[in-house]
């Protein structure tokens, strides 16, 4: 059996490929040089920094090349590649491909790239971009399977969680570094101070020459609760830059090293899927 490929390992994808590979399909996963996830715990991608990475049981290797990878993807055991244009699918051709990237935008993903292809979320045409794309936006439609069309826009305002959504997700005031004071699961006061940037800004008082001056700009919550996920220590930032999420319910401190509810919504709707294909493949047979 041909692995499955999936572009992408951030916490959505991840519940997709670990149910593949519950399921029993080979996996590899296809990421970026420096992933952004901020629900690092529960995210395959966080093997390009740890080498590996174990979310709910089932362990995702780092891998230097193509064949590496396919040599050792085995069911319960995905590995990640780090390919962020897919240019090992040049020479390579899976018989299922999923964009898992959440970009909101293709990154260069093409229906031609597989027998089987599907896209999690807005960006893609299902029937013309990839042959299906799945709605990844919190509400009666997560996780529906569409053959035409898209997937609802992104309104850019984050899923209600205890009464809260855009105030959970906590933004870069300034471009820089980020260094993180708290750490995913911690429980955070409103305007409590979970970390701070560097900017590395010239200050009005510098030495004379212009030599500049790092500048530390604290990053705060707006709202009490837990942790849920907060960026890789030392990661490069732009302004308005996706930092944190905090979930406001206490509860919450529980669920930071499982995959959520949301993931596993998307995740039975592409295994529907995929299923779906290897029955028709069986019978073309």
């Amino acid at each position: 059996m041909k692995p499955v490929i999936v572009r992408g390992g951030g916490d959505v994808a991840t519940g997709t490929i670990h149910r593949l590979c519950r399921s029993g399909y080979p996996v590899i996963v296809l990421e970026c040089e420096r992933p952004s996830a901020i629900r690092r715990r529960v995210a395959f991608c966080q093997a390009v920094y740890e080498k590996t990475m174990t979310v709910e049981g089932i362990t995702c290797t780092r891998a230097e090349s193509l064949q590496e990878a396919l040599q050792a993807a085995a069911p319960q055991h995905p590995m990640l590649l780090v390919d962020p244009r897919g240019d090992c699918l040049k020479d390579w051709k899976p018989d299922i491909l999923i964009d898992g990237i959440l970009a909101k935008k293709n990154l260069g993903t093409r229906r031609d790239m597989a027998a089987l292809t599907i896209a999690l979320g807005p960006g893609f045409e299902a029937g013309k971009d990839v042959d299906y794309v799945i709605e990844t936006k919190r509400g009666h439609y997560l996780g529906r399977i569409l053959e035409k069309g898209t997937a609802i826009p992104n309104t850019g305002v984050p899923g209600v969680i205890g009464g809260y959504g855009k105030e959970r997700v906590i933004h870069a005031p300034q471009a820089g570094i980020f260094h993180q004071i708290k750490d995913i699961g911690d429980w955070v006061d409103a305007g409590e101070e979970i970390g701070w940037i560097q900017t590395g800004e010239e200050e009005p008082c510098a030495p004379a020459g212009g030599q500049s001056a790092d500048r530390k700009v604290p990053v705060r919550t707006e709202i009490s609760g837990v942790l849920r996920g907060i960026i890789e220590e030392g990661f490069p930032v732009t302004e308005h830059f996706k930092l944190a999420d905090v979930d406001p319910r206490a509860e919450s401190a529980a669920y930071c090293d499982l995959i959520s509810d949301k993931a596993r919504c998307i995740a039975g709707s592409v295994l529907e899927l995929v299923c779906g294909f290897e029955k028709r493949m069986e019978k073309a047979d």
